[in-house]
């Protein structure tokens, strides 16, 4: 059970941080397909900065060891950025499979990824009710 859970917290990161760092590079860099998602989704063009600038930090935040609750915050940062990613494609009337389903895989990685990650990679929190 244990190299299985270990398994799915490796490839559900790597997926996750692969997609992120791609997607937050790409912000960054303001290229013409995220220019003209973002503008189609009714967002300024400055918020890809904001939005690469931390794809690209929380990516760093659940990859290197230690730091647990900054890891806690990254997650909590991609499963917010992919709902409203989600959220705003479909508010927008944008139906279409391709704009919906990255979105989703990503929330589905980022559930595996914090669901499954090992022992040390998580706040134990202490029990103050005695």
């Amino acid at each position: 059970m244990e190299k299985r859970n270990k398994i799915i917290y490796w490839v559900a990161t790597d997926l996750l941080a692969i997609g992120m760092l791609q997607s937050g590079i790409f912000a960054v860099l303001r290229t013409k397909q995220w220019v003209d998602l973002i503008v189609a989704l009714g967002y300024p063009i400055y918020f890809l900065t904001i939005l690469g600038v931390w794809k690209i930090l929380g990516v760093i935040a659940i990859l290197v060891p230690r730091f647990k609750l900054l890891k806690e915050w990254a997650y909590a940062g991609f499963f917010f950025a992919m709902t409203g990613a989600l959220a705003s494609h479909l508010a927008a009337g944008d139906h279409d499979i391709k704009g919906i389903m990255g979105p989703l895989f990503q929330t589905v990685f980022v559930l595996l990824s914090w669901y499954f990650r090992p022992a040390d990679r998580k706040i134990i929190l202490a029990n103050f009710s005695k």
